[in-house]
């Protein structure tokens, strides 16, 4: 049983490991608020043979009653499916669902951390959100106990959550490259007029795909995207995402008073906003493996991220993009104008994600080891860098 909080996310993240999961001829059942599924992904999830349970979740809510309703909620659905194995993602169902498997006697846990989120980005140091931090820390403590494995896609986040005490002591931890990519689905795009752009007779276009949050560096963006039309007008930026109701998130008023920007939305297909981009850029504070870079790269877009947890595992600065510091406008801005300067860098390091993602992230190498783990029992985990590594025990 897969268990998440976020439905939109569903078909985008979890189809590879899902899909694989069918062909290996697991039985499998997914545990996700189906109110924010679209008809159409569950059709897709449906077709494969898997079924959908509808458990709905608050993601942003810490009241204690709405929480023992959903541990509770879990730990009832965990028995009633004679779950084998429990697959939770995202922080309500690692440490909710995590625990509530664990009551219903679920024998294998395998946590899947796909980042530390907001709460762990240093960024805001209230009182509160350190309570919060510490509390989180705990609570994840204490359900990760049960686990046979954690796995994380990048060793930054194991290494923080630790130092918060939020890992047990001895508790066996790997390393996946990612939620996987289908680098058929999002196929090489040939670069738009490429030949007028390399030769300096149009200007390069920039595009940033994302949630529309604070932590996600969109102001960053948009204050970067400032400064270079105000040197060179003609270069294009876009933006695209859903707006969030986190409290971080950012509102329609503040975006559409960027009118150097073009807000594109939220894209149920992103894959023609990639087409006509030149470089993808998400200068996010924090991140698990970032889907959108993963995307962006197997289109064949250079990248620019931050040089921050997550994200600097898809680039190699120099090769296939150049790494910011994070919540450093100009810095970002200066590393947009290279690509203006020198567009002919667009291609040559589109190229170079291309090769990567296909090499490091496509979906049959990123989720072999978590694959292994649920079909036997067995860690098989894996660096981020590369397709084989060794498990380790937090400290």
């Amino acid at each position: 049983m897969l268990l998440g909080s976020y439905g939109p996310s569903l078909v985008a993240f979890r189809l590879p490991l899902i899909a694989m999961l069918r062909a290996a001829g697991c039985e499998v059942c997914v545990g996700i608020p189906l109110a924010e599924v679209p008809e159409e992904d569950r059709a897709r999830i449906r077709a494969l043979g898997v079924r959908l349970i509808d458990i709905p979740v608050d993601r942003h809510s810490i009241g204690p009653f709405a929480n023992l309703a959903y541990l509770l909620r879990v730990r009832r659905i965990a028995r009633a499916e004679a779950v084998d194995c429990l697959v939770p993602y995202t922080w309500k169902p690692v440490i909710l669902g995590g625990l509530g498997a664990r009551l219903a006697g679920v024998r294998r846990i395998l946590p899947l951390m796909t980042g530390l989120g907001s709460v762990f980005t240093g960024v805001a140091e209230s009182p509160r959100a350190r309570l919060l931090r510490r509390g989180l820390a705990l609570s994840a403590r204490c359900a990760l106990a049960g686990a046979q494995t954690i796995f994380f896609q990048n060793r930054d986040d194991a290494r923080d959550l630790a130092q918060f005490g939020g890992l047990p002591r001895g508790a066996r931890i790997a390393y996946i490259a990612g939620s996987g990519i289908d680098t058929a689905h999002y196929a090489e795009a040939p670069i738009e007029e490429r030949e007028a752009l390399v030769a300096g007779r149009r200007a390069p276009r920039f595009l940033m795909l994302a949630r529309l949050l604070a932590h996600k560096g969109v102001r960053e963006y948009a204050e970067a995207a400032a400064m270079v039309k105000r040197a060179h007008p003609e270069v294009e930026f876009a933006l695209a995402g859903p707006f969030d109701g986190n409290p971080s998130g950012i509102v329609p008023e503040e975006v559409a008073s960027w009118h150097w920007l073009d807000y594109l939305g939220a894209l149920a297909d992103v894959r023609p906003a990639l087409a006509r981009c030149d470089v993808f850029v998400l200068p996010s504070y924090r991140e698990g493996t970032p889907r959108s870079v993963l995307e962006a790269m197997a289109t064949g877009r250079a990248i620019v991220t931050s040089d921050a947890p997550g994200c600097r595992e898809t680039v190699i600065d120099g090769r296939n993009g150049h790494l910011v510091p994070v919540g450093e406008p100009r810095a970002l801005c200066e590393a947009l104008l290279r690509f203006v300067r020198s567009p002919r860098a667009c291609v040559d390091m589109g190229a170079e994600s291309r090769r990567l993602a296909c090499e490091r992230f496509r979906a049959e190498v990123a989720l072999k080891p978590l694959l292994a783990s649920i079909l036997e029992g067995k860690e098989g985990p894996t660096d981020p860098k590369g397709p084989s590594g060794s498990e380790e025990q937090a400290p």
